[in-house]
Order: C-alpha cells, then sequence, then structure tokens
C-alpha cells in the first residue's frame, strides 16, 4: 500500500508540475485525514489535494450556497485569510458579511457572527442555538459553530464541555433537517519557551500551553469519534498542528503525544498571522468545495 501511494504521489507530481506551496497543503490534508482516523475521505466522491485542483464550476457551486459561521477571535483571523484566499483566486466569489440577520440570507452569503462570550462555551452552543432559531436555520444550507482554545483550558471539564454542545447540535439537527452541520475542532496555542519554561522544566512545574492542550486534545478526539465519518468535521487542530513540509508540531507528556500550535502561523501563541490563517483559510474553502460538489 505504501509502494502504491508513492508511485501515485510521484505520477500526480510530474502531471501536475505542483510547487512546493501546493506540496504543503496537500500534505496537510493528509494529517487532517489521518487525525480523524480517515473515516472522512472514505466517503467522499471528490478529492481536491490542493485550492488549484478545484475546479471553477465546484467553486461556483460553493458560491451559491447559504452558510453562517458562529465564532469568536480565531474566526476573523480565518475569515481575513478566506479573504486573502480569494484575491489569488478569482473563481472563489463568496459573498462575505457579518450577520446574523435571516435577512440578509435571500441571497447566497457566506454570513458570521460573534457568539456567546469567551471562556464560556456554554453561551456560545446557546447564543448559536438562539441565531438558528430566529431563522438561521430555515435559510441556511451550511452552519458551524466554532468554539475558541479559551473555552477549553486545563480547568476544563472536558466530558460536560462536549455533551453541552453534543445535545446542542443532536437539537439543532432534529429541528433543521436541511440544514448541513459541520463539526470543527478546537483550536490549539504554542507551548511557553525560553529561560521561564526551561526553569519551570528543572524545578517540575507546569510549562503554558502544555496542559491547556492535552484537554483540547482530550475535548476533539471525542468530537472526531462522535462524528467522523458520519457527519462533517473541520479539523482545524490538525491544520494548526501541521508544519508546511507535512510534519506535526507536537509535544510529549506521559510517554503521549499532543498536538501543538505550530509557532510560525502565530505572533502571540494562539490567534493566526498572515501565515497561518492563510493555511486555515485554504483548508477551509477545499473542505467547503469537497463538501458541496459530492
Amino acid at each position: 500500500m505504501i509502494r502504491i501511494l508513492k508511485k501515485n504521489f510521484a505520477i500526480s507530481h510530474e502531471l501536475r508540475a505542483m510547487s512546493y506551496a501546493i506540496l504543503a497543503m496537500s500534505l496537510i490534508a493528509l494529517a487532517i485525514t489521518s487525525c480523524s482516523g480517515g473515516k472522512m475521505d472514505s466517503t467522499n466522491k471528490v478529492s481536491f489535494p490542493s485550492i488549484k485542483d478545484v475546479p471553477a464550476e465546484a467553486w461556483q457551486n460553493l458560491n451559491e450556497k447559504k452558510i453562517y459561521f458562529g465564532h469568536q477571535s480565531v474566526g476573523y483571523n480565518i475569515l481575513d485569510g478566506v479573504k486573502d484566499v480569494m484575491k489569488e483566486n478569482p473563481p472563489i466569489k463568496l459573498q462575505i458579511v457579518e450577520t446574523n440577520n435571516p435577512a440578509d440570507f435571500n441571497a447566497p452569503v457566506f454570513a458570521h457572527s460573534r457568539v456567546g462570550k469567551n471562556t464560556d462555551p456554554k453561551s456560545k452552543c446557546e447564543d448559536f442555538s438562539v441565531f438558528m432559531d430566529k431563522g438561521l436555520g430555515e435559510k441556511t444550507d451550511i452552519a458551524f459553530l466554532k468554539l475558541c482554545y479559551v473555552d477549553v483550558t486545563s480547568n476544563t471539564v472536558v466530558e460536560k464541555v462536549f455533551a453541552g454542545y453534543k445535545e446542542t447540535m443532536s437539537v439543532l439537527k432534529s429541528k433543521y433537517p436541511k440544514v448541513t452541520f459541520v463539526h470543527i475542532t478546537v483550536p490549539l496555542t504554542t507551548l511557553q519557551t525560553g529561560p521561564k519554561a526551561w526553569i519551570k522544566k528543572i524545578i517540575g512545574r507546569p510549562v503554558a500551553g502544555v496542559d491547556d492542550n492535552i484537554k483540547r486534545e482530550t475535548f476533539n478526539q471525542k468530537l472526531r469519534n462522535e462524528f467522523s465519518g458520519k457527519e462533517p468535521v473541520f479539523d482545524l487542530a490538525a491544520i494548526e498542528s501541521t508544519l508546511p513540509a507535512g510534519s506535526r508540531a507536537i509535544f510529549e507528556k506521559d510517554g503521549k503525544a499532543y498536538p501543538r500550535l505550530v509557532p510560525e502561523y502565530t505572533d502571540d501563541g494562539g490567534h493566526l498571522n498572515a501565515l497561518g490563517r492563510k493555511v486555515a483559510a485554504e483548508q477551509l474553502l477545499i473542505f467547503l468545495a469537497k463538501l458541496v460538489n459530492q
């Protein structure tokens, strides 16, 4: 199987003359599939290894959809990245509007708005439900809610947060069966580095980011286990922890490996910079193009 994959990869490389950047995106997509156990792609009827592989007609199908995205700060980073990618890819003509007003969904739109309060995932689930019940549930084709890294930290009772999220989505799916609800893994942060981190390791104190990211991975694995292969899952955490060359940014604790945010993708340890947001945005657009063209 490994030899076959290598052979197919080599053929694809020769035929498409893929640039290094496009190769990187392909490897990131492979990492995402691996994190979800490879289940989602086994049911996909189409495959776009990179954004340049998406045909114009596929973008046209996406352009005609009504999409709602509930989020907070990292969501703005990703949408800024979508705008960056659109400038380089004219066939992508999404109408990005910050709104949750049902009146703005009478035509194709990629709408988004803030939901709830940071550090309070329950409030985000509640707001998302309210917006859907006030009319978005009857008008959207695709809807998704993204929790933030501040919503899942070392103090989080993951089982409780995930149960609340799962119940919210279950209720909404039963109310609005025509809507495709997408699940998104919680984003990550980098780990503390430098002299302070070194001293903490020596004296046995936790390095900032370690326990937080472990809880995030615990939540994300619950999400993958629950929905992968059954409903669409956009694995943002896998994207954020995959380097441009395709390797994973990980750390170990107690003999187990956990993902962390690639340092090159952020300037403050959590929010996405110009590179990070573009990487995430390209993968989100490829994911949505595949979703609407199956």
